[in-house]
């Protein structure tokens, strides 16, 4: 696995507009990192990250990038004390209803996988409001990953296939790797092209593992509040640079 070179230059390179990856998935890793660095609370680092996403957002719809995945909540997170828990909540819920508007007026269609449903009803329903006041958006689809556990996700596939081979809507011979995508969270998407990670972790945490399979992985040390759009420049950059066979010679 090859790791991703940190930006060499304050220019951002220049990318072929051919070549964009459809697909980016991102691990926002660092914001309680980056807190504590800066000497402040951990909500800090969580809200300057939000705003963090809100960059990437616009300048993945200014790349011509289609869908961006980005985990923000993960099911291990719940095992964080209950007032970072409270905060990032009630962030989500903040972001939720002021940046409804934004995304629309930007061409972004939200959408939230994971299990949405153990977050609450009030959060619930600022998910469900933002997905569907977007739902006719096309530029780019927000995939935001709440509550969200790769194993988790991959387990709920396949109780859903095999239910439907216990009600006989199924023959087992019909079980192949596209069934099961079809199953997934992201069913209808295209498999992640590039995976960025930040805060200088050399993992993939849980995310997305089914989807990943062929993506090329892009690492960096800069905490997520830090990353900016020439950082996301960069990682395009050296992802156009490299040879994808995808299994092939």
């Amino acid at each position: 696995m090859a790791l991703a070179k940190t930006k060499l230059s304050v220019s951002e390179p220049s990318l072929d507009p051919s070549n964009i990856p459809h697909h980016i998935a991102v691990i926002m890793d660092g914001n309680r990192r980056w807190a504590k660095e800066h000497h402040l609370p951990a909500w800090e680092g969580h809200r300057k990250g939000a705003e963090t996403l809100k960059q990437i957002v616009e300048a993945c719809g200014d790349l011509g990038v289609k869908v961006l995945t980005a985990y923000a909540f993960s099911k291990e997170n719940w095992k964080r004390s209950k007032e970072e828990i409270d905060i990032i909540l009630r962030l989500f819920n903040f972001y939720l209803r002021h940046e409804r508007e934004n995304l629309y007026q930007n061409g972004v269609r939200f959408q939230a996988i994971g299990h949405i449903q153990e977050m609450g009803e009030k959060l619930r329903e600022e998910f469900r409001k933002t997905e569907e006041y977007t739902a006719e958006n096309s530029k780019l689809l927000l995939n935001l990953a709440v509550n969200y556990g790769g194993r988790t996700e991959m387990v709920d596939a396949v109780k859903a296939i095999s239910q439907k081979v216990k009600n006989g809507e199924l023959e087992v011979s019909r079980i192949d790797e596209n069934l099961i995508s079809q199953h997934l969270y992201t069913a209808g998407l295209p498999d992640p092209d590039l995976l960025i990670r930040t805060s200088g972790e050399l993992r993939i945490s849980n995310f997305l593992l089914w989807q990943m399979a062929y993506a090329e992985f892009w690492f960096t040390p800069l905490r997520w509040p830090d990353f900016k759009k020439s950082d996301l420049v960069q990682a395009v950059a050296d992802y156009q640079s490299r040879s994808r066979r995808l299994g092939g010679s």
